[in-house]
């Protein structure tokens, strides 16, 4: 799917998706675990990339990291504005971050990955492998499977990824995998991460 026509998809449900999901109340435990304990041991400044409604932004902001968020969807950019103001937000896509070559100490893209087809997700991940310093830390959060396979997500059209194709797609953007987890719940999707490190070349 599209950029634009996945932007446009989200833009017109973002309402629905900010009262579903838009809160720290909506997160898992296991997550908050993840993304908390991988936060603290970031070296420099973390952009949130595709941060939605805002709030894993303003939840790493609160626990003291320097961060902020980007999203392509202006409404879930108006709306983080709004509901944090101390925290940083613009518009921008995945594909084009502002922020110079090896700026950043991290990147945290939660689920902004999977409506990426699979033949373009090297598009955004080597934007994080430029912005990112060597060393710096990659962490990833996205549906997964035994194979990588489009499904009908409730906004727009979605993939899941194996852990190993995910990580080998993240060798190919420079990338060394460090961790991995899936979480499987009878009754939902299974769920995954990976942190990966930012190595010297590609």
């Amino acid at each position: 799917m599209a950029i634009e026509a996945t932007r446009a998809a989200y833009s017109r449900r973002a309402a629905e998706y900010i009262e579903l999901l838009g809160s720290m109340d909506a997160v898992h435990p296991s997550d908050l675990q993840i993304v908390s304990t991988w936060a603290r041991a970031v070296d420099g400044p973390i952009i949130d990339a595709g941060c939605g409604p805002g709030h894993w932004t303003d939840f790493l902001a609160t626990q003291g990291s320097v961060v902020w968020g980007i999203d392509q969807v202006p409404e879930f950019i108006a709306h983080a504005s709004s509901a944090y103001p101390t925290v940083d937000f613009a518009n921008g896509s995945l594909e084009g971050v502002d922020a110079g070559s090896g700026s950043i100490g991290g990147v945290l893209s939660w689920y902004s990955l999977i409506d990426y087809e699979p033949s373009a997700i090297q598009n955004p991940l080597r934007e994080f492998s430029r912005v990112i310093k060597l060393g710096g830390a990659l962490l990833i959060g996205f549906f997964e499977d035994s194979l990588v396979n489009e499904f009908a997500h409730a906004v727009a059209p979605a993939y899941r990824w194996p852990v190993d194709a995910m990580s080998a797609e993240l060798d190919s953007a420079g990338f060394d995998v460090l961790e991995s987890t899936v979480r499987r719940t009878t009754g939902e999707r299974a769920q995954a991460t990976v942190s990966a490190r930012r190595r010297n070349g590609l």
